[in-house]
C-alpha cells in the first residue's frame, strides 16, 4: 500500500491516498477494503475514466463527492463526513487527486467526530502542500458552520 501517492493509514478502518491507479485499486480490494470514497473532479488530471466501473467491479462501494479544489465548500464537509459516519465499521479507502483535499477533510473529521487530540493527528501532508487562505478558512470550520451548511 506504501506504493500508494501519498499513502496514509488513518486506522484500521480507513485509509487516504492521492490518485489510485487500476492496478493500485485491485491491491486496496484485496486489503478487504469495501468502499471507495472518491473526492477528486472527475476531469483532474490524474483521473481514470470510468473509475465508478472498475471498484464497482472489484466489488467495492463507490461515493464520488467532488470537492472543486480551487472552491471547497462547508457543503462537501458537510456531505463527506455524513457518508463516512453513515458507512460505520465499513473499511474505507479515501482518495483525491493528491491527498489534499482528503487531508483537510480527515483533519477536521478526527476534530469534530472521533475527537482525537491534536498531536496524535498526521498532518505530514501539510509539510508538503501549504493550503492557501481558502483551504485554511475550511480545515478552521467550525462545526455549527457544518451542521448548518
Amino acid at each position: 500500500m506504501e506504493n500508494i501517492l501519498n499513502y496514509i493509514e488513518i486506522n484500521e478502518l480507513i485509509s487516504t491516498s492521492g490518485q489510485p491507479s487500476v492496478e493500485q485499486f485491485k491491491q486496496i480490494a484485496d486489503n478487504d477494503f469495501e468502499v471507495v470514497i472518491n473526492l477528486a473532479l472527475h476531469n483532474a488530471s490524474n483521473a481514470i475514466e470510468n473509475e465508478d466501473k472498475i471498484v464497482t467491479d472489484l466489488n467495492m462501494a463507490y461515493f464520488h463527492i467532488p470537492v472543486d479544489f480551487e472552491n471547497p465548500k462547508a457543503s462537501d464537509v458537510k456531505l463527506f463526513l455524513n457518508t463516512l459516519q453513515a458507512l460505520g465499521s465499513n473499511k474505507v479507502w479515501v482518495h483525491c487527486a493528491l491527498n489534499y483535499r482528503v487531508s483537510a477533510f480527515m483533519y477536521i473529521y478526527h476534530k469534530y467526530v472521533l475527537k482525537t487530540p491534536f498531536d496524535d493527528i498526521d498532518i505530514s501532508l501539510f509539510e508538503q502542500w501549504s493550503p492557501d487562505v481558502t483551504w485554511q478558512e475550511i480545515i478552521k470550520i467550525s462545526y455549527d458552520e457544518i451542521k448548518n451548511a
